[in-house]
């Protein structure tokens, strides 16, 4: 503040000493506003290069407006022929095909999903901003095999607003697959605004870009079997209690839940949550346990096996990849179109909630033992209590719901989903230099 004092002091005769009165002006304060030759000119130029700056300066971006432009929102690293991409890569192949932004597209089920839409003939755009959450090089080999299969990926974050908006105008999307999150239970207590950023800020802007679409598309994302937090009844139901999350991972997928309730309340937006149980398989994350179990058990390290309070057993319902992918891909086919346009609400949109797991749990001291007997070596294994940190014990989904209106029906046990996990895994890191191991 010591530095202002200059600068006050010279407006000291008007302003207000105290509310509601001013002092007056000296007499010869506009005497000093008489115009002089040299003043004019600089004034003059001054003028010039300001009107010169404006008309050279590019456009703002303008929420409301028909046409946005991408040039003040960074997106240096954006070719520029994307638009033309992202019009090529939409295209279906038949009239009857869908066109589908697929958000995550770089993500284990995002890049598996994707790829099931292209290969049945829809038509696909993806959009992943490539974070460092886990190793980048695993999410850009996932990006090679889509673009071989004419999947283009727009390399940007989905809080930015000005280029969904652009996106939504190039191309009109029937359905968004929303499969991009922050996630993992445990890395919250390191960073939990990165959960806030792309679980809550990331969804709502998406959102936005959705009721403000013309037509507006039917939208399915990704929540997760994480709201059922410290619910002790199992298997868990859809109709079961989701008030309790037990980490702020889950507590941001059951924002996203109420938040969609929301949207589809008011706007009519047509949505469709996915709880995903334990999803495993190739091209996985090497978060989870099955991933970096194998990585530790070919390399001799010392795996952690966690206990409940009193010995009890940790289990999860392993929900293998290709089974998600089909009641992916079977939510996207069964729903019905949203009944806004632009913003505002015509009628009641369709609101729907579904658990995809295997309903078979399995001990994860049996996870071990499997990959044993397919890695053939024994590892090196370690009990400890689970830590608090969100966490929990039991996973057993009920997918009666899921069967009926979906049709689904997973088909995969572990054993076998494990197998084919081994095989990628050496095929993909033994071609690698060995310190990847």
């Amino acid at each position: 503040m010591t530095q202002l004092k200059p600068i006050l002091s010279h407006l000291d005769p008007i302003i207000p000493s105290s509310t509601g009165k001013f002092k007056s002006p000296p007499p010869y304060a506009f005497h000093r506003l008489r115009f002089h030759p040299r003043l004019t000119l600089w004034s003059f130029l001054f003028l010039f290069f300001l009107l010169l700056f404006v008309i050279c300066s590019p456009p703002a971006a303008s929420p409301g407006g028909k046409r946005r432009s991408l040039q003040t929102t960074g997106h240096s690293r954006l070719p520029a022929n994307w638009e033309a991409k992202a019009r090529n890569s939409a295209r279906p192949v038949s009239k009857s095909g869908l066109t589908v932004l697929v958000t995550g597209a770089a993500g284990f089920v995002g890049s598996h999903a994707a790829l099931a839409l292209k290969n049945r003939g829809d038509g696909v755009v993806g959009l992943d901003n490539f974070n460092t959450y886990y190793e980048t090089g695993l999410k850009k080999a996932r990006k090679t095999l889509l673009d071989r299969q004419g999947v283009y990926i727009i390399d940007a974050d989905i809080n930015d607003a000005v280029l969904l908006g652009k996106l939504f105008e190039i191309v009109r999307f029937s359905h968004v697959m929303h499969l991009a999150a922050q996630a993992g239970v445990r890395y919250a207590m390191q960073n939990p605004s990165s959960y806030i950023h792309s679980n809550v800020n990331g969804f709502v802007t998406l959102l936005e870009a959705c009721k403000n679409s013309n037509p507006q598309p039917a939208i399915v994302w990704a929540s997760s079997s994480s709201v059922y937090g410290l619910n002790s009844k199992v298997p868990f139901s859809e109709k079961d209690r989701t008030d309790q999350p037990a980490s702020l991972y889950a507590a941001t997928k059951k924002a996203g839940e109420e938040i969609a309730h929301s949207y589809n309340h008011i706007y009519g937006l047509s949505i469709t949550g996915l709880r995903f149980f334990t999803v495993y398989g190739p091209w996985g994350r090497p978060d989870m346990a099955y991933y970096f179990f194998t990585k530790d058990i070919l390399r001799g390290k010392e795996i952690k096996i966690f206990e409940g309070a009193d010995h009890a057993t940790v289990a999860r319902d392993f929900t293998y990849i290709d089974d998600v992918v089909k009641g992916c891909l079977s939510a996207l086919d069964t729903a019905k179109k949203s009944t806004g346009s632009g913003g505002k609400k015509a009628g009641p949109a369709q609101l729907r909630v579904y658990n995809l797991g295997n309903t078979s749990p399995v001990p994860v001291s049996k996870l071990v033992s499997i990959l044993e007997k397919l890695l053939k070596v024994k590892a090196k294994k370690k009990l400890l209590p689970m830590p608090r940190n969100g966490d929990v014990v039991f996973t057993h989904a009920n997918i009666t719901l899921a069967r009926k209106e979906l049709g689904y029906k997973p088909t995969t046990d572990l054993e076998t989903g494990l197998k084919k996990f081994v095989k990628w895994y050496i095929s993909y890191y033994g071609s690698k230099k060995k310190s990847a191991w």
